[in-house]
């Protein structure tokens, strides 16, 4: 499958099976425990590329639902049935128990097809802006995430978070302009 919209779930679990069923972005929740820089991340991935709330048909998955509804407008839904997501022993209860099959199913009926290719930002822009690789690159690239609004990031996710937010090398260089007036063009 190729979904445009990031997908918010609960937690790894969930990432792991959505990744297996379809191969799509996901942002965490870190279960109902929810925050505002979390908030703030999902409000960015629905204004860049949209959002899929496909969270536990239980209690928490529901005030999880609600709490983003209500803060962020416009995010599409995705629903398991319960039954669908019964773990096999009977005693767990989420998307992580789901078939990949019945995951593909509830995400066909609110997806759309991403026709945007992702431009790619090579490794070596990210080493010469001191983003990975260097002593300084965790602040910076804290800076640079700040900027952007992309949450915070390791090297090693860094890349990926950019194409995640379809930040393009256009894109990349602005923000880096900004930081680099900051720092006073070291």
């Amino acid at each position: 499958m190729n979904i445009k919209e990031i997908i918010v779930v609960e937690g790894k679990s969930d990432t792991i099976a959505i990744k297996r069923a379809t191969g799509a972005d996901t942002i965490e929740t870190n279960g109902s425990a929810i925050d505002d820089k979390t908030l703030n991340q999902i409000r960015h991935a629905q204004e860049t590329r949209g959002v899929i709330v496909f969270t536990d048909p239980d209690f928490p998955g529901r005030r999880i639902r609600s709490i983003i509804e209500e803060r962020i407008p416009g995010v599409k839904h995705a629903f398991l049935h319960k039954s669908k997501t019964i773990a096999k022993n009977g005693q767990g209860l989420g998307i992580e128990h789901a078939k990949d099959e019945d995951i593909q199913k509830a995400l066909a009926a609110v997806y759309s097809v991403d026709v945007q290719p992702v431009e790619e930002i090579p490794l070596r822009v990210l080493l010469d802006e001191r983003l990975v690789g260097h002593p300084d690159a965790k602040k910076r690239r804290d800076r640079l995430s700040e900027i952007l609004q992309i949450g915070q990031v390791n090297g090693k996710g860094l890349k990926k978070r950019l194409e995640m937010f379809r930040i393009g090398q256009h894109q990349l260089m602005e923000a880096l302009k900004v930081l680099h007036e900051e720092d006073g063009h070291e």
